[in-house]
């Protein structure tokens, strides 16, 4: 059969995210069907869409839908309407079946098939696409196969995918050459699945609460292969890059060994590391280090169920710094328990972390099979009923996100390394003047001062 897969992404604040998940689906077909990738990014946007559903003929459409909104309350925006208009330039080329994945629609499946009038969905990870195809070309019932709904149809989540997941990368496609243009960056995984229990994470339903390793020399070879594609730049995409001390440093040591010279960053949890462990990783090429710290409140860490505590986080960007790397930190602010008190801990605490952005994001958006769910449910913020396919946010009862934004507003008052969200259009236009300049990779170290 062949196959057209289309990413409708089209946020690029602060940058251009590569749909790295279509890649993996594209590697799973491709050995029995055509494949082909088109992305909204490349040029000609929804028109390309409809050009090549003209020129290809696809027998199948998929669409990965990877976020549903931008989960920031001070700059909201959702995407299902755009999502729309995409579905309508395909039903307007093609009859073909319409079937939607990526981590967005795992979160509202039935409720996205009904927004968007799909045929098919795949729950989890995209690797079940052929078990659909055939069932498709045979003219099979698909209630049997784990993880697909149909039109009209609901399922629970199945367990992770526990076949292979290979990557098929394809320099010339034309999707590739906005990426290089526009960012510099390409993306790899080195892992699967998130082992943490933070009670708002959507990982371990996407992806499994067991960490599934891809072996050290096979990232590797991934990151050696978009380097020579032009990449200038590189992040890894996992729940957490050091989920896995032992793992983490081997990929690392196998990135030098192989000859990767490219910088790379990636998403750490700020626990307290090996000792030399930022050092091995600065030797292989990392340069950027974000940290997904939330809050500098040992309260707040303990109601958030994180794996670290306020000292930990110390160590962790001290070590960091001391290794010559770039370091972020992102905060969320407003979950449950937090308090006037716990808000100025995390501001006072601040003061401690040097040479470092921070991001902030205030009030939690609330997603489905989340312990932040079930607690939104049972202290009446939501209904067990009611959709949130439209953000709804947490907002603690002690005080108000306003006051939060307030508070944080005070403090960042003259210190463009204090960031709300993704920071904006401001932040959006320092990015792309640098990225005109020829500088590659996240570039928010220029912010800091």
């Amino acid at each position: 059969m062949k196959v057209l897969l289309i990413s409708p992404n089209t946020l690029t604040t602060p940058y251009p995210v590569y749909p790295l998940g279509l890649d993996y689906v594209a590697g799973a077909i491709a050995h029995d069907h055509e494949v082909i990738i088109a992305d909204i990014n490349a040029p000609g946007g929804s028109d390309s869409i409809g050009k090549t559903i003209r020129d290809y003929s696809p027998d199948v459409i998929g669409i990965s839908l990877r976020n549903i909104d931008n989960t920031d309350t001070t700059d909201p925006r959702g995407f299902i309407g755009e999502y729309r208009e995409v579905v309508e330039t395909i039903r307007a080329q093609s009859g073909a079946p319409l079937v939607l994945g990526g981590s967005g629609f795992t979160l509202f499946p039935a409720e996205i098939m009904e927004a968007l009038g799909a045929d098919y969905g795949i729950i989890g990870e995209g690797e079940r696409l052929p078990l659909l195809l055939k069932a498709i070309e045979d003219q099979q019932d698909v209630s049997g196969i784990p993880g697909i709904i149909a039109k009209g149809t609901q399922k629970l989540i199945p367990r992770p995918w526990d076949g292979s997941f290979t990557r098929i990368f394809d320099s010339h496609n034309q999707h590739v050459q906005f990426y290089l243009k526009n960012s510099g960056m390409l993306n790899l995984q080195t892992k699967r699945g998130c082992n943490f229990r933070c009670i708002y994470c959507t990982y371990p339903h996407i992806e499994g609460k067991d960490l599934r390793l891809i072996p050290p020399d096979e990232a590797a070879d991934t990151a050696v292969q978009l380097q020579e594609a032009g990449a200038k730049y590189l992040f890894i995409a996992d729940s957490a890059f050091n989920a896995d001390y032992s793992h983490s440093t081997e990929v690392a040591r196998a990135f030098a060994n192989a000859g990767v010279s490219i910088p790379w960053g990636a998403f750490f949890a700020p626990t307290s590391p090996p000792e030399k462990y930022y050092e091995t990783m600065a030797d292989s090429g990392l340069t950027h280090v974000e940290f997904g710290t939330e809050s500098l409140s040992d309260d707040m860490l303990a109601c958030y169920k994180k794996p670290f505590r306020v000292d930990h986080v110390f160590d962790a960007h001290a070590a960091a710094i001391d290794a010559g790397l770039h370091v972020a930190h992102y905060f969320l602010l407003g979950g449950p328990g937090e308090t006037k008190k716990s808000v100025e801990q995390t501001l006072s605490n601040i003061a401690k972390l040097d040479k470092t952005v921070l991001f902030f994001f205030c009030g939690i958006r609330i997603f489905p099979y989340t312990e932040l769910y079930d607690m939104a449910v049972e202290e009446g913020h939501i209904s067990g009923t009611q959709s949130i396919l439209e953000p709804v946010f947490y907002e603690s009862k002690f005080i108000s996100s306003d006051e939060i934004i307030q508070r944080v507003e005070a403090h960042a008052k003259g210190r463009p390394n204090w960031v709300f969200g993704a920071g904006g259009e401001d932040t959006a236009k320092i990015v792309s003047r640098l990225y005109s300049r020829g500088h590659s990779g996240p570039l928010w170290e220029y912010l800091i001062r």
